[in-house]
């Protein structure tokens, strides 16, 4: 019962996206839009991570699972892909690069800030 609840709840945030795409005619996908209202949710405390961790964890399993629809449709789409290789192979190799260079910064900033809180707490003592 508890995984089935822990099921609802997250495709219940990828329903309310998809909701929100169709009606707002966004050109973002509603299952993203649903996690990003996920992980609002979450920050904010109105979803707590135990409500939907096991659930959770079993998709993080299987996930490479889950890519095989996708690589049998793109296979479907060969010649598309044939024709259009190199120019593919670079949009990814770009893509690669800024997504690598943009994940080391951002851990690079958050990495220096929190180093930064912590020293902050250290040096200023408790006031009780």
């Amino acid at each position: 019962m508890k995984i089935l609840q822990q099921l609802l709840i997250i495709l219940g945030f990828t329903f309310v996206g998809k909701v929100l795409q169709v009606a707002l005619h966004l050109p973002i996908p509603g299952s993203v839009i649903g996690m990003v209202l996920l992980f609002v949710g979450l920050t904010r405390g109105w979803v707590k991570e135990s409500q939907i961790a096991l659930v959770s964890d079993y998709l993080l399993e299987i996930l490479s699972v889950l890519f095989i629809p996708a690589g049998v449709g793109l296979m479907m789409y060969f010649d598309l892909v044939k024709n259009s290789f190199v120019s593919l192979v670079i949009i990814l190799l770009v893509s690669f690069v800024t997504s690598l260079l943009v994940v080391g910064r951002t851990a690079q900033f958050v990495k220096k800030r929190q180093g930064g809180t912590a020293k902050a707490s250290k040096e200023e003592p408790a006031i009780d």
